[in-house]
């Protein structure tokens, strides 16, 4: 995952990334004083959530993304400590309690690897708790993007891309876990469409992303307009699918 990302409007908007964490932070159980690895901290507005349940604790924040990086340093205390690195390369000085980690999984494309390096930063009996997109994850939204990107002028820069997405499902997911030595592994798929609230910004630096940097600078705007008016017409909402983990090492 080499793109980088608008980290203040990211923190801004991303709400819907926030209502989720909170639910799945609730299925990590805590004393408070463990090592958490936040695998994927973005901007830090999620980290801030664990460490709230870390009152004695710390966490080891880890994103692939520079200003995203820059951004969670800024924003959080001493207790976490953020760096950057690929999730499929990390490695850590000292293994951690338990792996959290909220919206980041479906960037990424080599599954087999990531569930290998967080199983390898785990001590045992640690618990991985993870939420990201899944089977299913925003198609409708998916394909007013590539009608759009069809058109000109986007085609000869958009047509036929299919994007750095990896919506998996419950079952090759849960299969993955188990070979890379996790065990009491527990998958599922789970509906969550959102409105954003501010629709424009939240698909423009969310959603299009990846779609924006195979552009040219001169087209990325109205590409942006083009595709968010399309959407609000049609559809008006995200048709997200989260797919949940829940696994140990034994």
């Amino acid at each position: 995952m080499t793109r980088d990302w608008d980290a203040a409007t990211y923190d801004r908007v991303s709400g819907p990334q926030a209502e989720w964490a909170a639910v799945v932070l609730e299925r990590l159980a805590l004393r408070g004083d463990e090592t958490v690895l936040d695998a994927g901290c973005g901007s830090g507005r999620v980290t801030a959530m664990l460490l709230d349940r870390l009152p004695e604790g710390r966490v080891v924040a880890v994103d692939s993304a520079p200003s995203m990086v820059e951004h969670a340093r800024a924003a959080l205390p001493e207790r976490a400590t953020v760096f950057q690195s690929s999730l499929t390369e990390l490695t850590l000085d000292e293994p951690v309690d338990a792996v959290f980690s909220n919206a980041v999984f479906h960037w990424i494309a080599d599954h087999e690897r990531l569930f290998q390096r967080l199983y390898a930063a785990l001590a045992p009996g640690g618990r991985l708790v993870a939420q990201c997109g899944g089977e299913g994850n925003i198609e409708r939204f998916h394909a007013v993007a590539r009608a759009v990107a069809g058109e000109e002028p986007y085609a000869e820069h958009l047509g036929g891309w299919e994007g750095p997405w990896n919506f998996a499902s419950a079952e090759e997911t849960a299969g993955r876990l188990e070979r890379a030595g996790f065990a009491e592994v527990d998958t599922w798929l789970e509906p969550q469409p959102a409105k954003p609230p501010d629709p424009a910004n939240y698909l423009r630096t969310i959603c299009l992303g990846n779609h924006l940097e195979q552009l040219p600078d001169a087209l990325r705007p109205r590409f942006a307009e083009d595709v968010h008016a399309r959407w609000a017409a049609e559809l008006s909402e995200l048709d997200y699918v989260r797919l949940n983990i829940v696994a140990v090492r034994p």
